[in-house]
């Protein structure tokens, strides 16, 4: 199973940028889709960002199309999340899990996401 440790986070203002770190751990990783997800007070897990084993296909939540950016890097067993003009909606903690990218879901049967890694945006 891949096993997740997010760093990054912060507490920044409306329209500052983050980078979101994810260190995995696992052997089948480097052919594993990973995704972000993300959780705010009283709501529940939602995707975030996708991207497919080899970085050909990334997913977008509507909500961040355009301000984040998905990435990895196999040979270090590694996610990113480059978050932009971050806003007040974007507070959550934030987690990095495998991902199923056709139903922007949680893949519980390949890994599980770590602790977070909490994002707070004020206005």
């Amino acid at each position: 199973q891949v096993q997740s440790v997010e760093s990054g986070g912060g507490l920044v203002q409306a329209g500052d940028s983050l980078t979101l770190s994810c260190a995995a751990s696992g052997q089948r990783f480097s052919s594993t889709s990973m995704g972000w997800f993300r959780q705010a007070p009283g709501q529940e897990h939602e995707f975030v960002a996708g991207i497919s084993w080899n970085s050909v296909r990334t997913y977008y939540q509507d909500s961040v199309e355009g301000r984040f950016a998905i990435s990895r890097d196999n040979a270090k067993n590694a996610v990113y999340l480059q978050m932009n003009s971050l806003k007040p909606e974007d507070t959550a903690v934030y987690y990095c899990a495998p991902a199923n990218l056709g139903t922007r879901q949680y893949a519980p049967l390949l890994g599980s996401w770590g602790q977070g890694t909490q994002v707070t945006v004020s206005s």
